[in-house]
C-alpha cells in the first residue's frame, strides 16, 4: 500500500464498479453500455479490448469454460479515480483458486479502464 493508497469498504467502490462486477458474474451485457466510457480497455490475461463491442464480446466469452464462484476480499482507493478490488476465485480452472487484483480507473462516474491481474 503507497501513502495515498487507502483502504475502504467494499460497499464503498463507485456504483460502476459494483455494476461492473454485476455484469461479470451475471454475464448481463446489457449494462455495459451504461458504466463504461465509449472507449473503455479491460485487460485480461494479457489480452486488451478495447470499445464496449469488444468487451461485451469479452463478457460473453470470459471463462466460459470454467464454473467459479467469487468472493470479494479487499478495497482501496489508489487515487482520485483509481480502485483496486481483490477477489478470490474458486472453480473448477487450473489450480483451483486464485487471488486477483481488478484496477479500475473512472473518468466520472463511468469506467474507463479495468486490469485484471494477479
Amino acid at each position: 500500500m503507497t501513502d495515498s493508497t487507502v483502504r475502504i469498504d467494499i460497499t464503498e467502490l463507485p456504483a460502476a464498479v459494483q455494476q461492473f462486477l454485476t455484469v461479470l458474474d451475471t454475464r448481463d451485457t446489457t449494462a455495459v453500455a451504461g458504466i463504461l466510457t465509449p472507449q473503455a480497455s479491460v485487460t485480461d490475461e494479457g489480452h486488451t479490448h478495447t470499445g464496449i463491442p469488444a468487451i461485451t464480446g469479452w463478457i460473453a466469452n470470459a471463462a466460459s469454460e470454467f464454473t467459479y464462484t467469487t468472493t470479494p476480499v479487499a478495497a482501496e482507493r489508489t487515487g482520485t479515480h483509481q480502485f483496486i478490488l481483490t477477489q478470490h476465485l474458486e472453480g473448477d480452472f487450473p489450480g483451483g483458486s486464485a487471488d486477483l487484483n481488478y484496477r479500475f480507473t473512472l473518468e466520472g462516474a463511468l469506467i474507463s479502464r479495468l486490469v485484471i491481474a494477479p
